[in-house]
């Protein structure tokens, strides 16, 4: 960790943590695109499940895709910015992930972002999602995004879990649980603060001035398409950068689309296992967060929890992730 990032740490132990208004029936949400394109087919679909919930939904503008980018830079920064200062937008749910949320960040943008909106979305945009954390202490859901999760529906493969979406975003108490659906690689019951994303991307912000400090937090990773020796290179960068040191649970997704390379070879389970199981925390493998082929889970990123990893583990959210 950065002398800069280690002092804002210890700054932010004693700050209010910031928390987006509760999402009722009506609300507006509004699509946003800091990283690639999708397709206009899967963003009808998406856009449609949004109103379905109950949101008044659009594309916040008509994408104008340059190569991997849903977007120019400059155009993807100034649309974050405009709908986060428009009164009339109460969300920002991510259109997909890909790459270019990290374009949209400066030593600026946490200076002028404003009030707490909620923010919605997975994989690239662990990166703005951290950034918020870093820098403004803002809580933020890694849920599912308009072209995927919201665009195949509630409750099916290759879409998203409604209940844990609607207590996410709606529920202003705390102590609702959350089954994590997974397995205890580690057996045990810790507390701290949920934090985490897409585990290349959370390693992307290391030695930014923005890089996630991780102490104390219950600790979510998950990615896919990666063979088991890169979730493996990824852990050993997380361990011997000192990024594990302190942390005090784990929860890791289900990294479809990971297959040994050779049959009958390491599998990322068994990774995870060798390298996290000796850390003496509770571990739990196999939840359906992020990336994933079953109805994917919205976890609120920021708050306090309490991980049970027994069983198929459980995430108990102490305190409310919204407000009235």
């Amino acid at each position: 960790m950065t002398p800069n990032a280690s002092a804002r740490s210890e700054a932010w132990s004693a700050t209010v943590v910031g928390k987006p208004k509760a999402l009722r029936r009506g609300a507006r949400v509004a699509v946003f695109a800091p990283a690639s394109p999708a397709s206009e087919q899967k963003i009808a679909a998406g856009i449609a499940e949004l109103r379905r919930l109950g949101f008044a939904a659009e594309m916040s503008a008509a994408q104008q895709a340059e190569g991997y980018f849903a977007a120019g830079a400059k155009e993807r920064h100034a649309e974050f910015l405009r709908l986060l200062h428009d009164t009339n937008v109460d969300a920002l749910v991510g259109l997909r992930g890909g790459y270019g949320s990290n374009y949209l960040l400066d030593a600026s943008l946490g200076s002028v972002v404003g009030k707490p909106k909620a923010i919605i979305g997975i994989s690239d945009l662990s990166s703005l999602q951290i950034f918020l954390w870093q820098t403004c202490r803002w809580v933020t859901f890694y849920g599912p995004m308009v072209a995927a999760g919201f665009d195949a529906g509630a409750d099916v493969p290759d879409g998203y879990d409604e209940k844990s979406l609607r207590s996410a975003i709606s529920e202003v108490n705390g102590g609702w649980t959350i089954s994590l659906r997974g397995e205890a690689l580690a057996r045990g019951e810790a507390e701290g603060r949920l934090l985490g994303g897409a585990m290349t991307i959370v390693e992307a912000t290391f030695g930014t001035p923005w890089e996630l400090d991780p102490r104390g937090s219950i600790l979510l990773l998950e990615d896919r398409g990666m063979k088991p020796y890169q979730v493996d290179r990824v852990l050993m960068h997380f361990k011997q950068a000192g990024k594990l040191d302190g942390v005090k649970g784990i929860v890791l997704g289900d990294f479809p689309e990971c297959e040994p390379p050779v049959a009958g070879g390491p599998t990322v389970r068994d990774v995870c296992a060798r390298i996290l199981g000796p850390l003496g925390v509770p571990v739990v493998f196999g939840a359906p967060v992020g990336h994933t082929r079953r109805p994917m889970l919205t976890i609120p990123l920021g708050l306090s929890v309490r991980l049970r990893a027994q069983g198929e583990g459980t995430l108990e959210i102490l305190e409310a992730a919204v407000t009235r």
